[in-house]
Order: C-alpha cells, then sequence, then structure tokens
C-alpha cells in the first residue's frame, strides 16, 4: 500500500508538472499571437491613405442578421474545387499586402471570393479584403467585408478579429454606441481570443 501511495503521490506530481508547462505554453502562444496581430494591424494602418475621403455615416454596418450583399459582385463560379489552386490564388493576393499594393490587393480579394467563394481560404480572404479597404481609407467597404466573416463563415476562427475591426469602423465613422456593443459581442463570446484581449482595451478608453 504504501510502495502504490508513492507510486501515485508520484504520478499526481508529473500530471501537475505536465499541466503547469501545457498552461505555459497556452499563455506564450496567446501573448505571440497577440503580438502578431498588433504587429501586422500597425504596418497596414501605417501603409493607408490617411487622408482618403471616407463614406458619411448614414447608416451603420450590419454585424449580423441579414447579410450586406458585396457591391456589383458577379455570380460566383461553379467551377470545381482545386485547392492547390485556390491556395496559389490567395497567397499571390496576400503577397499584395506585403507589398503594400492594398488596390490590387483588394481587387485580388473580391475576385478570389467571387471565384472561390466555399473555398478553404474564403473567411480569411474576406477577413483581408477587409483589412486592406480599412488601409485604403474606404470605411464602408472594410465595415461590409468585416461584417461580412461573421455572416458568411460564423464559425472562421476570424469572427473575433473581424467583429473587434467592425468595431474600430463604426468608431472611425462616428457610430460609437455601435461600436461599444460590438466590443462587449467580442469580449463576451470569444473571451480566450487575442481579439477580447484588445476589445477590452478599446472598451476602456471608448467614452
Amino acid at each position: 500500500m504504501y510502495m502504490q501511495m508513492q507510486q501515485l503521490q508520484e504520478e499526481v506530481a508529473q500530471l501537475r508538472g505536465m499541466l503547469e508547462e501545457q498552461q505555459n505554453e497556452i499563455r506564450n502562444l496567446k501573448r505571440e499571437n497577440l503580438e502578431r496581430y498588433q504587429d501586422l494591424d500597425r504596418r497596414l494602418s501605417s501603409g493607408g491613405a490617411q487622408g482618403a475621403p471616407n463614406t458619411p455615416a448614414d447608416g451603420a454596418i450590419n454585424a449580423g442578421g441579414t447579410p450586406t450583399p458585396p457591391p456589383s459582385q458577379a455570380p460566383a463560379s461553379n467551377e470545381p474545387a482545386d485547392p492547390a489552386k485556390e491556395k496559389l490564388y490567395y497567397e499571390a493576393a496576400f503577397d499584395l499586402i506585403k507589398a503594400k499594393d492594398f488596390d490590387k490587393a483588394s481587387q485580388a480579394f473580391t475576385a478570389f471570393l467571387r471565384k472561390y467563394p466555399n473555398s478553404q481560404y474564403a473567411g480569411n480572404a474576406q477577413y483581408w479584403l477587409g483589412e486592406v479597404n480599412l488601409a485604403k481609407g474606404d470605411l464602408q467597404g472594410a465595415g461590409q467585408a468585416f461584417a461580412r466573416v461573421s455572416q458568411a463563415y460564423p464559425q472562421h476562427a476570424k469572427v473575433p478579429d473581424s467583429l473587434y475591426k467592425l468595431a474600430d469602423v463604426e468608431r472611425r465613422l462616428g457610430n460609437n454606441d455601435k461600436a461599444r456593443g460590438i466590443l462587449q459581442q467580442v469580449i463576451s463570446q470569444y473571451p480566450g481570443s487575442s481579439a477580447a484581449q484588445l476589445a477590452q482595451r478599446d472598451l476602456q478608453n471608448l467614452r
């Protein structure tokens, strides 16, 4: 019995050690994700058209409910799925972001979503379409793109980030109450995400 007790105690100690290691790894991953997110966000913001005219805030962007239809979008392609081809197309569009060619990036992501609306990369493409439109100073276009992530791809990993960015768009448009509501939604629905941490900070600063 004594030997069994000692063995059990050793096993419990090992499990506790493994649990602590995993918790540390999770904390580190969350911190790294938050830092990468903030770094990319800064790079996009610094490359954007700061003085570009914005559409007047004559209506808040819709974060839920009826999807906002993309403007002048052609019918989706019925082309069979080709993951390798989709990946190349998506990466080519993303490379335009790295090159800070936001006009072409916007066109490329729009074309990608029209051609491959059901692609495994479609949710990401929809999110980055919002980012490049925001960098261009097109607040209405950015808001519609961000809102559509949660509408068209509700289970996608980019939903928390897209809602956080949508709140930022609403704030820039002067819709502070709308922005506050979206930030609270991010915090309550995605409490462990990097977006929730940023939303908590922004909510405290939003008056």
